[in-house]
């Protein structure tokens, strides 16, 4: 717990066990996105949502939804066979009008994938030689997908089919991906606006036929947190040694730019969620071997970061997954409402400092981000400003401006106690114009969502026509106690389409270069 004296951290600490062993609460669930939610879904990786992002882009023309599956993708593994699911369905949902209160589903872009080998006499599944270029080959393993858009009034429109994923970074195989175009070097660094992405990633971006631009294929993880110090009964390092648990991890994403102009234009809040699900077969027991293929069955969905993982009970996180967001007031406004973490907050944290608690009942702020769960994005407010490899990076800064606390974005360390304000507009979701784009109004690249969910429920944002909602009173230098002490992506995000970072190779990479060394290794016969 960086920011407290050591005898103070040791009391917290041993307050926090204490806590558990009585009470049978789990520790700081909130900054739990560890990609490993509900109890089901954490068995079928393909279908793992890890994150959701939607912002506006494209000088204000584009919403950008994003969907990343798979969780702990590890570079170094052999044969490299993460790959979309050609038996799931990934679908990216957007509400549009009076549709977003209601959680439902205006449009829908719906992404089905095919596996091929060009050559299965051979042990080499994905590689068979140096890429130059997608799918030539040297890649045995392509898979390529078609987009359908569904307007749920009743049509489905083609926008583009056989359309290319690249292959993932394996190394030397895989040149292009790397610093130099090296496959012994590490991947290379995102790029601004105004310098080309790497080769496979750029012959893998595609115009549909309504305007639309779309990547799918093998990222970086760039969501960021020390999530292995919080599960470890809140032992936070802080400092310079907290580090990024999803840290030289990939996943695979799906991104897509959609025409402002296609959803109804910028005068409104448009909701985005994502679902997946996995096809139903049924097996002819008196028919031999065969095989029949049913209707699909949602499995996964994700809308805002943590709210499955950080707010819902154990019991109903698979009834989430299975469920729509029509559905969310009925099922799971109590859980937004009365927050757990609220009085684990209270309880670990601030009772033992002395200072007032935090609101736990009637949290018809928080309601109003995760109740229908969507990410809510006002399209109006233009491009949002976008990370990239910090305010100092040479050659793909962030954004000026850029605050990865959002709306929580004026928080400085130490300052006064009464710096840390959010602005909330008429419509009951939270939204800064002077941070456009970031959650809870929308989720771009970089959103250190752990500490901004954190810093939310420990805020009282109730008043939607107040100018400025204070918070509850903390004191800002308790405030740094409230967070995981990790502030910044491993990767250096793209500020272009996919926008997510290059995937990680593993030859020069390791996956927590703050760690201590490793101890001396002990000889078998002692």
């Amino acid at each position: 717990m960086n920011g407290f004296p050591k005898k103070t951290r040791i009391s917290l600490t041993l307050m926090l066990v204490g806590t558990l062993i009585t009470t049978g609460l789990l520790p700081y669930s909130v900054s739990a996105s560890s990609h490993m939610d509900a109890p089901g879904v954490v068995l079928d990786p393909a279908v793992n949502t890890t994150d959701v992002y939607a912002f506006v882009t494209g000088n204000g023309d584009f919403l950008n939804a994003s969907l990343a599956v798979y969780p702990h993708e590890e570079p170094g593994i052999g044969p490299n066979r993460y790959n979309f699911d050609d038996n799931v369905r990934y679908e990216i949902h957007v509400a549009t009008g009076n549709d977003v209160a209601q959680g439902k589903a205006t449009f829908t872009y719906r992404f089905e994938f095919t596996t091929r080998f060009k050559n299965t006499k051979t042990v080499l599944q994905s590689f068979q030689g140096v890429i130059q270029n997608v799918d030539d080959n040297a890649q045995n393993l392509t898979q390529t997908y078609t987009v359908t858009r569904v307007d749920n009034r009743g049509r489905e429109t083609v926008l583009g089919s056989n359309l290319l994923v690249p292959p993932n970074n394996q190394g030397r195989a895989t040149p292009f991906y790397n610093k130099g175009d090296n496959g012994d070097n590490p991947a290379k660094d995102g790029v601004d606006r105004g310098r080309p992405l790497d080769r496979y990633t750029a012959q893998t971006i595609f115009t549909l036929s309504d305007g639309s631009r779309v990547f799918a294929g093998q990222r970086e993880d760039g969501f960021y947190a020390d999530v292995l110090s919080i599960f470890d009964l809140l032992a936070l390092r802080g400092g310079n040694q907290a580090f990024d648990s999803q840290g030289g991890f990939n996943v695979h994403m799906i991104s897509i730019n959609i025409p402002i102009s296609t959803l109804g234009g910028t005068q409104q809040i448009a909701g985005v969620y994502t679902t997946t699900s996995r096809q139903r077969t049924k097996i002819l027991r008196d028919g031999g071997n065969d095989k029949t293929k049913g209707d699909f069955v949602q499995v996964g969905r994700q809308g805002n970061p943590l709210f499955c993982e950080g707010l819902i009970a154990i019991e109903d996180k698979d009834l989430y997954n299975r469920t729509s967001p029509t559905q969310d007031n009925a099922l799971f406004r109590k859980y937004a409402e009365n927050p757990e973490l609220a009085k684990l907050l209270n309880a670990i944290v601030l009772q033992p400092l002395g200072i007032p608690p935090v609101l736990e009942t009637g949290r018809t702020d928080l309601a109003g981000i995760f109740i229908p769960d969507l990410i809510k994005v006002d399209l109006s407010t233009g491009n949002a400003r976008l990370a990239g490899g910090g305010s100092t990076h040479p050659t793909t800064p962030d954004d000026a401006g850029f605050s990865r606390l959002s709306i929580f974005g004026v928080f400085v360390p130490g300052a006064a106690p009464d710096v840390l304000t959010s602005r909330i507009n008429g419509v009951g979701f939270l939204g800064n114009g002077t941070q456009p784009g970031g959650w809870p109004n929308g989720r771009r690249f970089g959103d250190d969502v752990v500490d901004i969910a954190v810093l939310a429920i420990a805020s009282d944002l109730r008043n939607p026509l107040a100018p400025q909602a204070p918070r509850t009173g903390i004191p800002a230098a308790v405030l740094p106690a409230l967070t995981d002490g990790m502030n910044k992506n491993d990767s250096v995000y793209n500020k272009v389409l996919p926008y997510g970072g290059t995937p990680h190779n593993s030859r020069t990479y390791r996956h927590n270069p703050q760690q201590a060394p490793l101890p001396p290794e002990i000889p078998d016969n002692q």
